[in-house]
């Protein structure tokens, strides 16, 4: 190697070395978090995003987590994600997905759903359902509004990400349609195959002579709450992609969602033990034309979307969020990056290029 060739080398090197450097401090920024104040009947809502302060372990309900509390916010690609949480659930459970996101450029709101989370599951299922959309627009105000994120974003595009329950909002933000009789009549034709769609955590089936009697409660039940016929929709203009996980999507018109407003991408779980993947999540990839398959995952159940997911759970909610045998939690880093690459496409960095639309994408719609 002569002198001239050596000193080409050692340049490339410097630069590789150099760019891996730069690479290392981008993805080395801490997962700063706080919470806005609830308003009115509207819950806190927890923002995630990038910071340079320091992460310490937290505890946030029943998991720990290394976050920089309160420390001040870097500026990132100058967009906002907002993640609707699943029935009972919490803003905690999602830090990995949003950690992911912030690692990409986002900002990440997650709204406490009114009466369906982890502090107050009183109003489950439609009750809720009819409310979350709007919530989801009432949180992406709310971050406009706070001194220290609206210098940082532009809210004219928006990704929503949807778990479970917050996946039927996300379906409706889409342009589902669905109607509180819809979920009853799919409960009286369905209740064995559905059982926990239908009922949640309050009794299950065991195979005992009681659950004859336990199917026709429920039904009985179901249909005395819910017989309001009225097709349900909400938009949000700011909303310009979405990606609906493990989604509750049994009561909607699946006519409606074939050809849904804005770029859709599905997360499947196969071994789905509270929501029969046939009723729900796959009914919607069978009747969606433009839906992109981010992952179908053969042996994953419910609770894999969840990450972290709480520890020592027993019950009812055990058996339904625990991994099945054989799950590698450790795919689920591999799906949020995809997840991220969704949104970075569809709800590009301020001042760059929109991606191609959902209807670039179709060819490629049913390939995980």
């Amino acid at each position: 190697m002569n002198r001239s060739t050596r000193s080409l080398a050692m340049l490339g090197g410097w630069v590789l070395a150099l760019t891996s450097a730069v690479a290392q401090t981008v993805f080395a920024a801490s997962l700063g978090q706080t919470t806005l104040r609830p308003s009115g009947e509207d819950g806190p809502v927890t923002v995630y995003y990038a910071s340079e302060g320091p992460e310490q372990s937290v505890r946030r309900g029943r998991v720990m987590l290394q976050l920089a509390v309160d420390a001040p916010a870097d500026p990132g690609n100058g967009r906002l994600v907002v993640i609707s949480h699943g029935s009972g659930g919490s803003p905690w459970v999602h830090a990995d997905l949003a950690r992911a996101l912030v690692n990409a450029g986002f900002v990440v709101a997650v709204p406490e759903h009114h009466a369906d989370n982890y502090l107050d599951d009183s109003k489950p299922g439609p009750d809720s359902w009819t409310v979350r959309p709007a919530e989801v627009s009432r949180a992406i105000d709310a971050v406009g509004r706070d001194v220290r994120f609206a210098p940082l974003l532009q809210l004219d595009k928006v990704g929503v990400y949807g778990m479970s329950a917050g996946g039927h909002t996300a379906l409706t933000l889409a342009g589902g349609r669905w109607s509180p009789a819809r979920f009853a009549q799919h409960c009286a034709e369905h209740i064995a195959a559905d059982f926990p769609a239908c009922v949640g955590l309050l009794t299950h089936l065991t195979g005992s002579p009681l659950d004859d009697f336990k199917q026709w409660l429920a039904v009985k039940v179901i249909r005395s709450r819910f017989d309001d016929e009225r097709l349900r929709e909400y938009q949000d203009a700011r909303v310009a992609a979405i990606v609906a996980a493990v989604p509750a999507a049994a009561d909607y018109d699946l006519s409606s969602l074939a050809l849904p407003r804005v770029p859709l991408a599905l997360v499947l779980a196969e071994k789905d033990r509270w929501l029969a993947p046939r009723f729900h999540g796959g009914a919607v990839r069978n009747a969606c034309r433009t839906c992109v398959v981010i992952a179908d995952m053969p042996d994953a159940g419910h609770g894999s979307m969840l990450s972290p997911l709480p520890p020592d759970i027993r019950g009812i909610a055990g058996e339904l969020l625990n991994d099945p045998p054989g799950f590698d939690r450790g795919r689920m880093a591999e799906v949020d990056r995809k997840i991220a690459d969704f949104f970075a496409r569809y709800v590009p960095a301020v001042g760059a290029p929109a991606g191609n639309g959902s209807q670039a994408t179709a060819a490629n719609a049913r390939r995980p």
